[in-house]
Order: C-alpha cells, then sequence, then structure tokens
C-alpha cells in the first residue's frame, strides 16, 4: 500500500504502508487489466499470495507463493492486453523493471514497490521513498495517518472516497491538519477519468503515452493545496 507526500515545495516523497495488515482485497497483490481498445472488458491479473501469519500477516510478511510463475503471468498478460500499443516501449521500460524484481525476491511489499516507481519514473517523478515502518506512530489507522502526516511535514491530508467513510479526523486536528475530500473528476465522458478507479494505470499509459498522462496528471495535481498528503 502507497501513499504521496506533496510538500509545499518541489520537493515529494513517496511512502510505503509495509506495517499494516496485508488486505486480499487491495492491490498490493494483483491489478485490473483493461483491454486497450475496449475499456469495459476486464481481467484481474492475481499474484498468489502466501501469508505466513494468516490474516494478521503484515503486508511486508506476505510472501508470493511461487515467484516463477507470478514473473510468467505479468509477462505474457500485460504483453498481451497492451503490446500493440504505440507506447509500447515505455510500458515495456515498467514491465521489465518489475520483471528483473521478480527475479530476485518473493516479498510482495517488494514487488509493488518497484511497480509503482517504475510508473512514476516513467512519467518523469522523483522524489524520496519513505517506509512507513521507519516512521513512528500510534495503531489506531486514522492515528497513523495523521502521524504520518504530521512527521512529514503536511500541511492537508486529501482523502479518497473509500478513506473517507471510516477516517477519524480528531488526530488531523489535533495536529492542526485539515482533511480535504479527493476524487477524480466525476461526470466526464473522458476514458480516462471515468475508468480511472477500477483498472491500472498501465491502460491510460498504453492508450495516451507518459507525457500526455504526466500533464493530464500534473493539471489535476495543480488543482490541489499545497502540502497534500494522500
Amino acid at each position: 500500500m502507497n501513499f504521496q507526500f506533496r510538500g509545499s515545495s518541489a520537493h515529494s516523497m513517496l511512502g510505503k504502508l509495509d506495517d499494516v495488515q496485508f488486505a486480499r482485497r487491495d492491490y498490493q497483490h494483483r491489478a485490473r487489466l483493461a483491454a486497450l481498445n475496449s475499456p469495459a472488458r476486464q481481467q484481474w491479473l492475481t499474484l498468489p499470495t502466501h501469508l505466513p501469519e494468516r490474516r494478521p500477516t503484515l503486508i511486508s510478511q506476505a510472501r508470493l507463493a511461487d515467484p516463477n510463475r507470478s514473473r510468467r503471468t505479468v509477462s505474457l498478460l500485460i504483453r498481451q492486453y497492451y503490446g500493440r500499443s504505440r507506447h509500447w516501449v515505455a510500458v515495456r521500460g515498467v514491465l521489465d523493471t518489475v520483471l528483473d524484481q521478480l527475479e530476485t525476491t518473493d516479498r510482495v511489499c517488494d514487488v509493488a514497490r518497484t511497480s509503482t516507481l517504475a510508473l512514476l519514473t516513467a512519467l518523469g517523478w522523483s522524489g524520496e521513498v519513505l517506509d512507513s515502518s521507519m516512521i513512528p506512530t500510534r495503531p489506531d489507522r486514522s492515528e497513523r495517518l495523521a502521524d504520518l502526516a504530521a512527521a512529514t511535514s503536511s500541511t492537508h491530508y486529501l482523502c479518497g472516497t473509500g478513506g473517507w467513510r471510516y477516517l477519524d479526523q480528531a488526530p488531523f486536528h489535533a495536529h492542526s491538519i485539515p482533511v480535504l475530500a479527493f476524487h477524480t473528476p466525476l461526470d466526464t465522458e473522458d476514458p480516462l477519468w471515468r475508468w480511472s478507479r477500477e483498472i491500472s494505470s498501465l491502460w491510460a499509459l498504453s492508450q495516451i503515452g507518459p507525457e500526455s498522462l504526466a500533464a493530464m496528471l500534473a493539471a489535476q495535481r495543480d488543482e490541489l493545496p499545497l502540502g497534500g498528503f494522500t
């Protein structure tokens, strides 16, 4: 699970929540792929995962059940879905980085981190990477997020629609950090935004390429308050 800080300067940080419980319904070990010319046609790419502590297993403890098989699955499905894209060179760069990582580790958190960084790098992002386990926080999930926001000098917390259902804003108020609702553009016919909450960002990268995708995301980012944390 990843989160991103954006300070009031040009510096930004990517954080990895590696000390929270692994959830099979989240996206550390899977992604929803969409057909290049028909995004409504979708398929899960899921990497079988072993949880040594069963349900209480932390993300940092989760292991791929068969790394070699997972590597073959990732390679096959990404090529099948996006190999004909005119932006395949950019997609292949992301894919090759992930395949290299799958040769060296069975840790799900490492693969998730590498895939996120590879995609961000393709879009021109550079910044500092933090592990949440290295930052002292309280155990409650709202308190943990508030402590992470405070530790990184964030001036706002941008909360998505999923987190809005459970987030307790009191820990943020204690740090004098306002909580703002965040969502992707609504009521739009642009398929890039229409499907953005459901499918992998690889579809958008394949559809319009890294330069156009980076520009689109930058335009959306610039509408948010400086110092955001999400």
